[in-house]
Order: C-alpha cells, then structure tokens, then sequence
C-alpha cells in the first residue's frame, strides 16, 4: 500500500478550477505536509477570467489535512513563461526538493512514493536532474527495472532538488552555445541536432519561449539525465480549446491511460541513457518523421489560422 508523501508539493495553477479540482483531490491523497501553490492572474482582457482565477484559487482551501500552504498568487498576468519560472525559483528558495504538478498533471497515486524513493536514491548523484513521471514509449516496456535515464526531460508531473533547479536561468541569452562544437553530446543524428538548434534558436530570438524547453537545454549543458518509469504514471487531461499550448483534444498524448507503479522498485545496475527509448522519444514525440510535436504544431497554426478568419469573416 503505498504512503502519505514525504515530499512538498508545488502546485502550478491558473484559470481552470474543474481541471485543478481533479489534480487536488490526488494530491490530497498524499497528503503532503507543505504545499506551494503557485497561480497567475487573469488577463484583464479575457471576459469572466478573473472569476475562474478566483474560483480556482479558493480550491486551496478544501485542505483538510495536516500541511502548512504558501501561496505564491501574482497580481497580473505574467503569461506561462514567466509565472512558471518565477513560482519554481520561489518555491525551491523555501523547499530542498520537491514534487512538481501543474492543474491538469493528473497522476496515480504511485506516482508520489516513486518520487519520494528516488529523490532518496539520486540525492547525491551529479548525473541525474529529474524524477519524470510520465512516460511516451506507447507500451513499449524498455527495461526489466522499474525505471529508466534518459536524456529527455518531460514535465508532466516530475520532481527535483533545489541544487539542479538552481542551474536555471530564466533570463539567459548565450546563443553561443549553439555554436557547432557545443552541446553536441546529446544528440545522436544530424537530424536530432538540427531540430533541437532551431528549436533553442527560437526560443533565444523570442519567437518560442517555452521554460520547459529551456530546462532542457539547462539538462543538456550539465550532463543531466532524467529517471522515467518504465509505466506511464501521470495523464495530461488539460487538451482542450482553453489550454494554453494544449488546445487540440485529439493529440495523441491527451489522457494517456495511467499504470500504477509497483511498490517495490526494481532499480537499474547503473546510471545509462536509454538510447533506444531516447530515439524512440525523438521519432514520435519531437522532431523525427512521425514526430507528434512537429505534427500537431502545425495543425495547432492551420486552426489558429482558421479561426482567426472566421473571426474576421
């Protein structure tokens, strides 16, 4: 049976009070003992968002439990980029480690203990940065161990120490790093490296800022390997029209089924990438032939498009 959460938690909210009541009632279930909750503000242009805002923030309040509840709630809207970045930096300024789920990261219940138990494991080891909860190898069983390292990180529900979150700077501009020689152990094809220049490139000039991104890059400057169950532990229930980057309901990640974890884990012999699942990773989820961000990126710009003509018409 597994067990109340040692772990804090921090809880990454906004304006969607049905998705974030669903995330609460399992993290309810843990019962951490802190709890960061973390919300942006409403766009004051966007009609009725203030009192979604409102209503979703006032879910707090349904603690029942022993927990000591900080609240990090901006004033105005600071957009995704910002918000993220500035509740994790204020939260791991308070908590040594912690668990981390955004409003619609549902997970299992496993999914606390196994972060708990490998937060543990790899306290003190250099070469891992990340507990991943989620898991998009299509039912492909990579390892007869619990888990596995990869080079990917994935942010649906996932965990870290302050020391590795410490390494991240919101606000860096070093497009050098880009350059040919750098950064080249992480990618295993041309194609691999000439998908993640652009996409880094992009993030540099402006045009895509994605933190998640950028925590990845972070990953990759310092040799950083992500644990990721062998299982998919966490569902994103958030694809619809009122996500902020996951508006499409069709995706092929939405509500990806969730498995529990088995209670005792069977760990690896030693701390090696995965290149396989990494390949495989690459194929169907980013930047390969099949690659479902590449894919769904357009057809998220063909319906912005769209609607934005209808708009007009």
């Amino acid at each position: 049976m597994w067990i109340e959460t040692s772990t804090p938690v921090i809880f990454l909210t906004f304006n969607r009070p049905d998705l974030t009541q669903l995330v609460f009632n399992a993290i309810a279930m843990a019962r951490p003992k802190r709890l960061y909750v973390v919300s942006d503000g409403a766009r004051p242009h966007v009609a009725g968002e203030a009192e979604r805002v409102a209503e979703t923030r006032a879910i707090i309040d349904q603690v029942s439990w022993p927990c000591d509840v900080l609240t990090d709630f901006a004033e105005s809207n600071l957009g995704c980029y910002q918000r993220i970045t500035s509740g994790l930096r204020w939260a791991f300024q308070q908590a040594e480690e912690a668990i981390v789920l955004e409003d619609d990261c549902l997970p299992d219940p496993s999914f606390f203990t196994y972060c708990d138990r490998l937060l543990d494991q790899y306290r003190d080891e250099s070469k891992v940065g990340n507990i991943c909860g989620c898991n998009f190898q299509k039912g492909h069983s990579r390892t007869s161990s619990s888990y596995y390292f990869s080079k990917y990180f994935h942010c649906w529900g996932w965990a870290t120490w302050r020391s590795t979150w410490e390494k991240f700077d919101a606000n860096v501009r070093q497009p050098s790093l880009l350059t040919a020689d750098d950064l080249v152990s992480p990618w295993d094809t041309a194609a691999e490296k000439k998908y993640w220049h652009s996409i880094f490139r992009d993030h540099f000039s402006g045009k895509n800022s994605s933190w998640d991104f950028l925590w990845l890059y972070t990953c990759w400057q310092h040799d950083l390997l992500s644990v990721t169950p062998d299982v998919n532990l966490v569902s994103n229930i958030g694809f619809r029209a009122d996500a902020t980057r996951t508006s499409c309901s069709t995706n092929p990640l939405a509500n990806l089924p969730r498995l529990p974890m088995p209670e005792v884990l069977r760990h690896p012999a030693a701390i090696t990438r995965m290149c396989e699942a990494d390949a495989f990773d690459f194929e169907h989820n980013f930047g390969g032939p099949r690659g479902m961000r590449r894919w769904w990126s357009r057809v998220e710009k063909l319906r912005r498009m769209v609607g934005s003509r209808r708009r007009v018409a």
